[in-house]
């Protein structure tokens, strides 16, 4: 007799839940969306497990099952640069790079610094592959000259606000901003990056950019922004998450504010933890240009070493698209950012977790839980009555990137031919399966 206590049972996987603590192979029953428990293998279970028709039961034997990853900055593009990536069609690339929640940045066209775009983007959101929480502009059409109705945006649902692209150069406006955030408790999250000292920048400021000619935007640009806000943080009380760390002495500016107690959290990418300001030289793929750029072995190092030590809160994508034309071009005229959603678990094991600077545990720490904490948002656990979004995963998994078989609207991304280790092989939001290999 068929089992109607469940309506999904993810069994004899490897089960990884770094805030409970818990890493044993078990089995996780579902019912209506929700985590019912945990339980590992003994008789009685097995029993249970017997009641089950196959359509109930999903096999993870050899597979790590762990919370749904979370992606806190995501550039969705919707509205306005529809042609590059959707709502929905960011969400589906999301579902495939096994993340369930996603948190979208605010320069799209227009500017999401109000109550209707928020609407916008949430009603879009209605029925996808992912959860999508919106961030709001700082400042009205992120000009970084006054401040969006905060407020407004956090009543709607903003989960926190930034001008990302853009670094608030205005030092009153940013304590404005922190002073606001800080009544309704949610980050201001900065692109650190001193907008005078980068103008017209093509690539990281260092030998590799006097060699190819290139105008470059120094690192010490991304210390003085990390720097200010820091001040600015320890003035106001407020919360500061900084985005895409890229350099070394970011990464020990951030350290030594923790250790004073600041309330300030970061985030580093993928990119900047595997790549270098070395490739660009290469072949010059427009792919490579990013905002903050490529850095020098040094600041990718100790991006890794702020990673480790917990200096570094979380891994994000900054998941940018851009269409095939707008890359198709000379370096220094390619739009900075690249895709990401879809190859980021893959280039965490094979360069971060099999080389051994993480655990798997440690590493889905800082891409569940620690995001969800960072912008207080629903998810990051498997205990008993949570949301079941769950991602399972094939570790040992060899594949390589296949622009062909992104889900993402855009193909600029410079992994494009590398192998990786480490592949989704399901996602599951709300107890239902939104991606399958």
């Amino acid at each position: 007799m068929t089992s109607k206590k469940y309506d999904l049972v993810i069994i004899n996987g490897r089960v990884i839940d770094p805030e409970l603590g818990f890493g044993k192979d078990g089995h996780i029953f579902i019912k209506d969306g929700k985590i019912v428990k945990i339980e590992t293998d003994s008789a009685s279970i097995r029993n249970e497990l017997k009641n089950l028709d196959e359509h109930q039961k999903i096999d993870a034997t050899d597979k790590l099952v762990v919370p749904g990853l979370i992606d806190i900055h995501v550039h969705l593009r919707e509205p306005g640069r529809e042609d590059e990536e959707t709502v929905e069609s960011g969400c589906k690339a999301a579902a495939a790079g096994g993340f369930t929640t996603v948190c979208c940045m605010p320069n799209t066209t227009p500017r999401i610094d109000n109550q209707e775009t928020v609407k916008f983007v949430q009603d879009r959101a209605k029925d996808a592959d992912a959860r999508v929480f919106v961030v709001g502009a700082v400042t009205k059409g992120t000009a970084g000259e006054e401040l969006s109705e905060i407020g407004d945006l956090v009543k709607m649902g903003a989960v926190a606000i930034t001008d990302d692209g853009q670094y608030v150069q205005n030092a009153e406006v940013m304590r404005r901003a922190l002073e606001y955030a800080r009544m309704f408790d949610i980050p201001v999250m900065q692109h650190a990056e001193d907008q005078q000292l980068c103008a017209g920048a093509i690539m990281n400021e260092s030998f590799e950019s006097t060699r190819l000619g290139m105008k470059g935007a120094p690192a010490v640009a991304e210390e003085i922004a990390v720097l200010r806000d820091i001040a600015l943080c320890r003035l106001t009380g407020g919360r500061v998450h900084f985005q895409h760390i890229s350099t070394r002495l970011a990464v020990e500016a951030i350290r030594q504010a923790k250790q004073e107690g600041l309330n300030i959290t970061a985030e580093a990418t993928p990119h900047h933890l595997v790549l270098t300001d070395k490739e660009i030289g290469k072949e010059f793929n427009t792919n490579l240009r990013v905002n903050p750029p490529l850095r020098t072995e040094e600041d990718r190092l100790a991006v890794i070493e702020g990673l480790v030590d917990g200096t570094i809160d979380c891994i994000t994508s900054d998941h940018a698209p851009h269409s095939e034309e707008e890359k198709d071009c000379e370096f220094d005229l390619a739009p900075p950012g690249m895709i990401g959603l879809e190859t980021t678990l893959g280039l965490i094991k094979t360069f971060i977790i099999d080389k051994g600077y993480l655990s798997w545990a440690d590493a889905i720490r800082k891409m569940t839980y620690n995001p969800a904490r960072i912008l207080n948002i629903p998810g990051g656990t498997l205990e008993s009555g949570a949301i079941a979004d769950i991602t399972i995963i094939d570790p040992n998994k060899k594949w390589t990137v296949n622009a062909k078989k992104f889900r993402s609207r855009s193909r600029n991304s410079p992994f494009v031919g590398w192998k990786l280790s480490g592949q989704v092989y399901r996602t599951i939001l709300g107890g239902r399966i939104v991606f399958e290999r």
